[in-house]
């Protein structure tokens, strides 16, 4: 598994893509919310990253389809997995080395935003950021990044085209993010439905996490949807 973690780590930054995408990220984190006038963190006259939390997700929704489009798309259409199937791995070590090579480079391009955090600590006159939501705020940016990984990888799994794997990945990934949130807004579920349709959706274990309260029920909805993806993946493999 650790062979096939690093060759996916080499494999996205062997290509000027990898880097693009990671500077990217952070450059437009860094516009986003210090630059920009609408959505600046110091304009909101007190320290809070609610703003960052809430735009993060958006943004690795479409990053994180990037780092996994590569993941096994690639290996189909250069026909190194033919050869990958051949080495003393089983299917779950393929599946879950990948998952944790791209989920290390999804930590990588997080690490550098806690600056953030730092920042708006040293320039807040009282009292700081809250500092338990905003750790609770990280861990659910990092689940939230390895369910996006793992709908990437599953739907580079279904396809040797890294472009549809790129929209797959995306697309399925904002139904889990968005969609549940907007069908509960329909009218059919405005009979006390549209609670538990919310609950089918990433956004709110995600926002449960943010106000700094660790539930296990959150936990294990994401740790249930990587496994289902995760799985899914697997099965996909062992067809080919």
């Amino acid at each position: 598994m650790w062979m096939i973690c690093k060759k996916e780590w080499n494999q996205f930054f062997s290509s000027l893509t990898g880097y693009v995408a990671l500077v990217v990220f952070l450059l437009l984190n860094g516009l986003m919310f210090f630059v920009f006038p609408n959505t600046s963190l110091l304009d909101f006259g007190y320290a809070s990253l609610d703003g960052f939390f809430s735009l993060a997700p958006w943004i690795l929704l479409f990053l994180i389809p990037t780092i996994t489009m590569r993941s096994l798309a690639d290996e189909y259409k250069g026909g190194t997995f033919e050869l990958l199937k051949t080495l003393p791995l089983t299917s779950s070590q393929i599946v879950w080395g990948k998952f944790f090579g791209a989920l290390l480079i999804v930590l990588l391009a997080l690490i550098p935003t806690t600056i953030y955090a730092f920042s708006l600590q040293q320039l807040s006159a009282a009292g700081g950021i809250d500092v338990g939501a905003t750790i609770g705020s990280y861990i659910g940016l990092f689940l939230l990044g390895a369910v996006f990984t793992a709908v990437g990888l599953c739907a580079s799994s279904f396809t040797n085209n890294t472009i549809v794997a790129f929209i797959g990945g995306a697309f399925v990934c904002l139904i889990l993010y968005a969609g549940f949130d907007a069908l509960s807004q329909l009218p059919f579920f405005s009979n006390g439905l549209d609670y538990y349709v919310q609950m089918l959706g990433i956004n709110f274990h995600y926002k449960s996490i943010s106000k700094g309260v660790i539930d296990i029920r959150d936990i294990i909805y994401f740790l249930a949807i990587i496994l289902f993806f995760m799985l899914l993946t697997k099965q996909n493999i062992e067809k080919r």
